[in-house]
């Protein structure tokens, strides 16, 4: 049942997304400094949601003469439409978060992590292109990309979307303002710039 109520709270927060970007807010920003990561996705996203849109049309054609599988493949398709499109929704407004003593790293739905600043060792600029599992480490990639390493002194716990628990020492992300970041976040961990 943890599964299934977990699948539903992403469900519902995904439809949350997509009325939050129709009104063009962001959710959990508090005042802080806003780092969006979805530039690299976007036009890969919008190709999906047209091929699922072609595809709809086709099995459209297809099944006209079956109603009944018409119908349920007319819902499937409309429903990976808005599937589609909400993920995307759901990245662009949960953007990285710069707050007062902590950085809020997310990744659409999937992560949410506060790391407080106090933690932060260091932080560069490193972009990587390919990422393999490791313990103590968190890899958040946009487009099979991180462009920020962050490597903290102490662990943090990050929480996945099934709820598993585990401690991270180093994160790895994205930000379309990767220098920005960075930037913004020398002076709170005495990175140099």
């Amino acid at each position: 049942m943890r599964t299934v109520n977990a699948l539903l709270r992403h469900e519902l927060r995904m439809l949350v997304s997509l009325a939050l970007w129709v009104a063009r807010r962001t959710h959990g920003s508090g005042g802080g400094r806003e780092f969006g990561y979805t530039r690299g996705q976007g036009p890969m996203a919008w190709g999906l949601a047209c091929v699922c849109v072609i595809e709809t049309v086709a099995m459209s054609v297809l099944l006209r003469g079956v109603p009944a599988a018409h119908a349920v493949m007319l819902a499937v398709d409309v429903y990976t439409v808005v599937f589609v499109v909400g993920l995307h929704a759901a990245s662009v407004v949960r953007p990285h978060v710069l707050g007062p003593g902590t950085l809020r790293i997310r990744q659409g739905l999937h992560a949410d992590l506060c790391v407080p600043l106090e933690r932060i060792s260091s932080v560069r600029r490193e972009l990587r292109t390919t990422h393999q599992r490791t313990e103590g480490e968190l890899d958040l990639p946009v487009g099979s990309r991180t462009s920020i390493t962050l490597e903290l002194a102490e662990p943090v716990t990050h929480v996945s979307l099934l709820g598993r628990c585990r401690s991270v020492r180093t994160v790895r992300l994205h930000a379309d303002d990767a220098d920005g970041l960075v930037r913004a976040l020398a002076p709170e961990t005495g990175s140099p710039r």
